[in-house]
Protein backbone atom coordinates (compact mmCIF):
# COMPACT_ATOMS: atom_id res chain seq x y z
CA UNK A 1 0.00 0.00 0.00
CA UNK A 2 1.12 3.33 -0.89
CA UNK A 3 1.70 6.09 1.48
CA UNK A 4 -1.11 7.98 0.29
CA UNK A 5 -3.48 5.13 0.43
CA UNK A 6 -2.36 4.71 3.54
CA UNK A 7 -2.92 7.69 4.97
CA UNK A 8 -6.72 8.36 3.63
CA UNK A 9 -7.37 4.80 5.47
CA UNK A 10 -5.68 6.22 8.51
CA UNK A 11 -7.87 9.15 8.21
CA UNK A 12 -10.88 7.36 7.36
CA UNK A 13 -10.66 4.90 10.62
CA UNK A 14 -10.52 8.64 12.31
CA UNK A 15 -13.46 9.57 10.71
CA UNK A 16 -15.40 6.46 11.55
CA UNK A 17 -14.13 6.73 15.42
CA UNK A 18 -15.28 9.84 15.74
CA UNK A 19 -18.61 9.38 14.35
CA UNK A 20 -18.79 6.06 16.42
CA UNK A 21 -18.34 8.09 19.51
CA UNK A 22 -20.43 10.84 18.87
CA UNK A 23 -23.46 8.50 18.13
CA UNK A 24 -22.42 6.75 21.27
CA UNK A 25 -23.01 9.53 23.85
CA UNK A 26 -26.41 10.52 21.44
CA UNK A 27 -28.27 7.46 22.22
CA UNK A 28 -27.14 7.02 25.83
CA UNK A 29 -28.64 10.45 26.08
CA UNK A 30 -31.76 9.38 24.59
CA UNK A 31 -31.96 6.13 26.49
CA UNK A 32 -31.17 8.55 30.10
CA UNK A 33 -34.53 10.10 28.85
CA UNK A 34 -36.81 7.06 27.80
CA UNK A 35 -35.89 5.76 31.28
CA UNK A 36 -36.17 8.98 32.99
CA UNK A 37 -39.65 9.64 30.84
CA UNK A 38 -41.10 6.23 32.16
CA UNK A 39 -40.14 6.95 35.52
CA UNK A 40 -41.22 10.37 35.58
CA UNK A 41 -44.54 9.44 33.88
CA UNK A 42 -45.43 5.51 36.42
CA UNK A 43 -44.67 3.75 33.22
CA UNK A 44 -41.78 1.46 34.35
CA UNK A 45 -43.44 -1.67 34.79
CA UNK A 46 -42.08 -5.23 35.41
CA UNK A 47 -42.42 -6.29 31.50
CA UNK A 48 -40.47 -3.00 30.55
CA UNK A 49 -37.78 -3.86 32.67
CA UNK A 50 -37.79 -7.64 31.26
CA UNK A 51 -38.29 -6.76 27.83
CA UNK A 52 -35.33 -4.43 28.21
CA UNK A 53 -33.07 -6.98 30.08
CA UNK A 54 -34.21 -9.65 27.13
CA UNK A 55 -32.75 -7.18 24.55
CA UNK A 56 -29.63 -6.19 25.84
CA UNK A 57 -28.65 -10.09 26.85
CA UNK A 58 -28.82 -10.80 22.74
CA UNK A 59 -25.49 -8.94 22.16
CA UNK A 60 -23.04 -11.24 24.48
CA UNK A 61 -25.27 -14.28 23.57
CA UNK A 62 -24.45 -14.14 19.88
CA UNK A 63 -20.59 -13.34 20.36
CA UNK A 64 -20.69 -16.26 22.85
CA UNK A 65 -22.66 -18.58 19.58
CA UNK A 66 -19.87 -16.86 17.00
CA UNK A 67 -16.98 -17.80 18.87
CA UNK A 68 -18.43 -21.12 19.65
CA UNK A 69 -18.80 -21.28 15.76
CA UNK A 70 -15.03 -20.37 14.96
CA UNK A 71 -14.27 -22.87 17.73
CA UNK A 72 -15.49 -25.98 15.75
CA UNK A 73 -14.37 -24.58 12.45
CA UNK A 74 -17.25 -23.06 11.01
CA UNK A 75 -15.72 -20.09 10.65
CA UNK A 76 -17.26 -17.18 9.48
CA UNK A 77 -18.08 -15.50 5.84
CA UNK A 78 -15.88 -12.50 6.52
CA UNK A 79 -12.86 -14.91 6.91
CA UNK A 80 -12.91 -15.72 3.04
CA UNK A 81 -13.44 -12.03 2.00
CA UNK A 82 -9.76 -10.77 1.93
CA UNK A 83 -8.91 -13.79 -0.42
CA UNK A 84 -11.93 -12.97 -2.55
CA UNK A 85 -11.03 -8.74 -3.09
CA UNK A 86 -7.15 -10.21 -3.51
CA UNK A 87 -7.36 -13.24 -6.04
CA UNK A 88 -11.05 -12.16 -7.86
CA UNK A 89 -12.19 -8.69 -7.33
CA UNK A 90 -13.75 -7.59 -10.79
CA UNK A 91 -12.38 -4.04 -9.85
CA UNK A 92 -10.18 -2.67 -6.75
CA UNK A 93 -11.56 0.33 -6.14
CA UNK A 94 -9.37 0.74 -2.92
CA UNK A 95 -9.07 3.13 0.12
CA UNK A 96 -10.35 6.85 -1.16
CA UNK A 97 -12.77 9.46 -0.40
CA UNK A 98 -14.53 9.14 -3.11
CA UNK A 99 -14.55 4.83 -2.84
CA UNK A 100 -15.74 5.71 0.99
CA UNK A 101 -18.75 7.83 -0.35
CA UNK A 102 -19.93 4.75 -2.86
CA UNK A 103 -19.66 2.21 -0.23
CA UNK A 104 -21.92 4.58 1.88
CA UNK A 105 -24.42 4.63 -0.18
CA UNK A 106 -24.16 1.07 -1.67
CA UNK A 107 -24.28 -0.16 1.66
CA UNK A 108 -27.29 1.18 2.67
CA UNK A 109 -29.17 0.66 -0.72
CA UNK A 110 -28.10 -3.02 -0.05
CA UNK A 111 -29.17 -2.52 3.46
CA UNK A 112 -32.76 -1.72 2.05
CA UNK A 113 -32.87 -4.80 0.13
CA UNK A 114 -31.32 -7.10 2.79
CA UNK A 115 -33.84 -5.89 5.38
CA UNK A 116 -36.73 -6.25 3.23
CA UNK A 117 -35.44 -10.01 2.25
CA UNK A 118 -35.00 -10.65 6.18
CA UNK A 119 -39.17 -10.13 5.97
CA UNK A 120 -39.75 -11.29 2.87
CA UNK A 121 -37.96 -14.80 3.09
CA UNK A 122 -39.08 -17.31 5.63
CA UNK A 123 -35.71 -18.26 6.71
CA UNK A 124 -34.69 -15.12 7.33
CA UNK A 125 -37.34 -13.81 9.40
CA UNK A 126 -36.95 -16.86 11.65
CA UNK A 127 -33.80 -15.02 12.88
CA UNK A 128 -34.90 -11.45 12.03
CA UNK A 129 -38.46 -11.79 14.76
CA UNK A 130 -36.01 -11.40 17.73
CA UNK A 131 -35.55 -7.98 16.37
CA UNK A 132 -39.41 -7.48 16.42
CA UNK A 133 -40.74 -9.03 19.12
CA UNK A 134 -40.09 -6.10 21.60
CA UNK A 135 -43.70 -4.16 22.71
CA UNK A 136 -42.02 -1.33 23.38
CA UNK A 137 -40.00 0.34 21.18
CA UNK A 138 -36.54 2.32 23.28
CA UNK A 139 -32.88 2.13 22.70
CA UNK A 140 -32.24 -1.13 23.81
CA UNK A 141 -33.99 -3.11 21.39
CA UNK A 142 -32.17 -1.19 18.79
CA UNK A 143 -29.30 -4.21 19.70
CA UNK A 144 -32.27 -6.79 20.32
CA UNK A 145 -30.51 -8.83 17.51
CA UNK A 146 -31.73 -12.66 16.30
CA UNK A 147 -28.67 -15.57 16.44
CA UNK A 148 -27.94 -15.43 12.65
CA UNK A 149 -29.10 -11.82 11.64
CA UNK A 150 -24.68 -11.24 11.46
CA UNK A 151 -24.72 -14.36 9.15
CA UNK A 152 -27.51 -12.78 6.51
CA UNK A 153 -25.90 -9.82 6.59
CA UNK A 154 -22.47 -10.90 6.10
CA UNK A 155 -23.93 -13.55 3.21
CA UNK A 156 -26.03 -10.72 1.51
CA UNK A 157 -23.21 -8.13 1.62
CA UNK A 158 -20.53 -10.38 0.30
CA UNK A 159 -20.58 -9.33 -3.74
CA UNK A 160 -19.19 -5.95 -2.18
CA UNK A 161 -15.64 -7.41 -1.71
CA UNK A 162 -15.37 -8.01 -5.44
CA UNK A 163 -15.15 -4.24 -5.92
CA UNK A 164 -14.54 -2.87 -2.35
CA UNK A 165 -11.25 -3.83 0.41
CA UNK A 166 -13.41 -5.90 2.91
CA UNK A 167 -12.54 -3.76 5.72
CA UNK A 168 -14.27 -0.82 4.00
CA UNK A 169 -17.20 -2.67 3.28
CA UNK A 170 -17.25 -3.64 6.84
CA UNK A 171 -16.97 0.55 7.47
CA UNK A 172 -20.41 1.06 5.66
CA UNK A 173 -22.64 -1.76 7.16
CA UNK A 174 -21.48 -1.11 10.75
CA UNK A 175 -21.78 2.98 9.99
CA UNK A 176 -25.10 2.27 8.94
CA UNK A 177 -25.91 0.38 11.75
CA UNK A 178 -24.20 2.99 14.47
CA UNK A 179 -27.10 5.59 12.43
CA UNK A 180 -30.17 3.35 13.22
CA UNK A 181 -29.54 3.10 17.01
CA UNK A 182 -30.87 6.66 17.54
CA UNK A 183 -34.35 6.09 15.35
CA UNK A 184 -35.54 3.20 17.67
CA UNK A 185 -37.12 5.86 20.48
CA UNK A 186 -40.57 6.66 20.92
CA UNK A 187 -39.76 10.50 22.69
CA UNK A 188 -39.04 12.02 19.80
CA UNK A 189 -42.00 12.82 17.71
CA UNK A 190 -40.87 14.37 14.40
CA UNK A 191 -37.76 15.85 12.52
CA UNK A 192 -37.47 18.87 10.47
CA UNK A 193 -39.10 18.53 7.03
CA UNK A 194 -36.63 17.97 5.21
CA UNK A 195 -35.33 15.39 7.11
CA UNK A 196 -37.69 13.33 7.21
CA UNK A 197 -37.87 13.68 3.40
CA UNK A 198 -34.61 12.26 2.63
CA UNK A 199 -33.36 10.51 6.24
CA UNK A 200 -35.05 7.62 8.36
CA UNK A 201 -36.24 8.65 11.31
CA UNK A 202 -37.99 7.33 14.50
CA UNK A 203 -41.16 8.45 12.95
CA UNK A 204 -40.33 6.62 10.12
CA UNK A 205 -38.89 3.84 12.12
CA UNK A 206 -41.99 3.50 14.31
CA UNK A 207 -43.71 2.42 11.55
CA UNK A 208 -41.57 -0.28 10.71
CA UNK A 209 -42.05 -1.88 13.94
CA UNK A 210 -45.76 -1.75 13.84
CA UNK A 211 -48.09 -4.77 14.06
CA UNK A 212 -51.05 -2.17 12.56
CA UNK A 213 -51.95 -3.64 9.01
CA UNK A 214 -51.31 -0.64 7.07
CA UNK A 215 -47.66 -0.27 8.86
CA UNK A 216 -47.04 -4.29 8.04
CA UNK A 217 -43.54 -4.39 5.61
CA UNK A 218 -43.35 -0.46 5.71
CA UNK A 219 -40.24 1.53 6.17
CA UNK A 220 -37.00 -0.80 5.77
CA UNK A 221 -34.64 1.92 4.98
CA UNK A 222 -31.02 2.24 7.00
CA UNK A 223 -30.00 5.42 6.86
CA UNK A 224 -31.86 7.06 3.52
CA UNK A 225 -35.93 6.81 3.60
CA UNK A 226 -35.77 7.79 -0.27
CA UNK A 227 -35.25 3.69 -1.24
CA UNK A 228 -39.02 3.26 0.12
CA UNK A 229 -40.48 6.23 -1.32
CA UNK A 230 -38.48 5.01 -4.76
CA UNK A 231 -39.36 1.59 -4.56
CA UNK A 232 -43.76 1.20 -2.84
CA UNK A 233 -42.46 0.53 0.92
CA UNK A 234 -43.15 3.70 1.96
CA UNK A 235 -45.68 4.54 4.74
CA UNK A 236 -46.06 7.68 7.16
CA UNK A 237 -47.05 7.76 10.71
CA UNK A 238 -50.25 8.72 11.06
CA UNK A 239 -51.89 6.17 13.15
CA UNK A 240 -50.44 5.43 16.68
CA UNK A 241 -48.36 2.23 16.35
CA UNK A 242 -48.81 -0.73 18.32
CA UNK A 243 -45.82 -2.57 18.47
CA UNK A 244 -44.74 -6.33 18.33
CA UNK A 245 -45.08 -8.83 15.79
CA UNK A 246 -48.41 -10.14 14.98
CA UNK A 247 -48.40 -13.30 17.02
CA UNK A 248 -46.86 -12.07 20.01
CA UNK A 249 -44.80 -13.57 22.75
CA UNK A 250 -46.59 -14.56 26.10
CA UNK A 251 -43.11 -14.18 27.64
CA UNK A 252 -40.33 -11.83 26.95
CA UNK A 253 -37.19 -13.63 28.98
CA UNK A 254 -33.95 -13.94 26.82
CA UNK A 255 -34.93 -17.52 26.12
CA UNK A 256 -37.95 -16.97 24.55
CA UNK A 257 -36.55 -13.81 22.54
CA UNK A 258 -34.10 -15.23 21.23
CA UNK A 259 -35.23 -18.76 19.43
CA UNK A 260 -39.17 -18.32 19.13
CA UNK A 261 -38.74 -17.92 15.67
CA UNK A 262 -37.00 -21.15 15.22
CA UNK A 263 -39.11 -23.10 17.49
CA UNK A 264 -41.80 -21.68 15.27
CA UNK A 265 -40.26 -22.49 12.32
CA UNK A 266 -39.54 -26.58 13.63
CA UNK A 267 -43.49 -26.38 13.86
CA UNK A 268 -43.95 -24.83 10.27
CA UNK A 269 -41.52 -27.73 8.61
CA UNK A 270 -43.33 -30.45 10.75
CA UNK A 271 -46.11 -29.74 8.81
CA UNK A 272 -44.86 -30.32 5.59
CA UNK A 273 -46.09 -32.80 3.21
CA UNK A 274 -44.23 -32.83 0.24
CA UNK A 275 -40.30 -31.69 -1.00
CA UNK A 276 -42.04 -28.01 -2.29
CA UNK A 277 -43.91 -27.53 0.99
CA UNK A 278 -40.53 -28.49 2.64
CA UNK A 279 -38.80 -25.91 0.35
CA UNK A 280 -41.61 -22.98 0.23
CA UNK A 281 -41.17 -23.53 4.12
CA UNK A 282 -37.94 -21.78 3.92
CA UNK A 283 -38.44 -19.29 0.95
CA UNK A 284 -42.18 -18.01 0.93
CA UNK A 285 -43.25 -14.98 3.26
CA UNK A 286 -43.65 -15.90 7.16
CA UNK A 287 -47.42 -16.11 6.50
CA UNK A 288 -47.41 -18.53 3.51
CA UNK A 289 -48.80 -22.00 5.21
CA UNK A 290 -48.72 -25.62 4.43
CA UNK A 291 -51.58 -27.69 3.30
CA UNK A 292 -52.02 -28.81 7.08
CA UNK A 293 -51.98 -25.30 8.49
CA UNK A 294 -54.56 -24.26 6.18
CA UNK A 295 -56.77 -27.49 6.89
CA UNK A 296 -56.13 -26.97 10.34
CA UNK A 297 -56.84 -22.83 9.90
CA UNK A 298 -60.15 -23.20 7.29
CA UNK A 299 -62.20 -24.92 10.25
CA UNK A 300 -61.79 -21.65 12.54
CA UNK A 301 -62.57 -19.41 10.18
CA UNK A 302 -65.44 -21.68 8.46
CA UNK A 303 -63.91 -21.43 4.76
CA UNK A 304 -62.87 -24.40 2.95
CA UNK A 305 -59.04 -26.18 2.42
CA UNK A 306 -57.44 -24.08 -0.85
CA UNK A 307 -54.45 -25.61 -2.44
CA UNK A 308 -51.86 -23.23 -2.80
CA UNK A 309 -51.78 -21.74 -6.35
CA UNK A 310 -47.95 -21.87 -6.54
CA UNK A 311 -48.02 -25.83 -5.70
CA UNK A 312 -50.35 -26.20 -7.79
CA UNK A 313 -49.22 -24.60 -10.76
CA UNK A 314 -46.21 -27.21 -10.09
CA UNK A 315 -48.47 -30.42 -11.06
CA UNK A 316 -47.48 -31.56 -7.30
Amino acid sequence: MDPGTENVQQQIYSLYSTYSEVFFYFIVVIAVWEIGARIFYKRLSWRYVLDTVSSLVTLPVIAYMGVAAAFIGIGSISDFEPLMYEQYAAFQLGWSWWSLAIVLLITDFWYYWTHRAFHRINIMWTTHTVHHSSDYINIPMAYRFGPLDAFFVALTHFPLVFFFPPELVGIGIIANQIYQAWIHTDRIKKMPNWFEAVFNTPSHHRVHHGSNPQYTDKNYAGVLIIWDKWFGTFEPEVEEVKYGITKPLKYQDPITVLFHGFWRFAKKLSTARSPVELLFCFVKPPGWQTRLERERQAPLEGLPVAQDPAIKSLGV
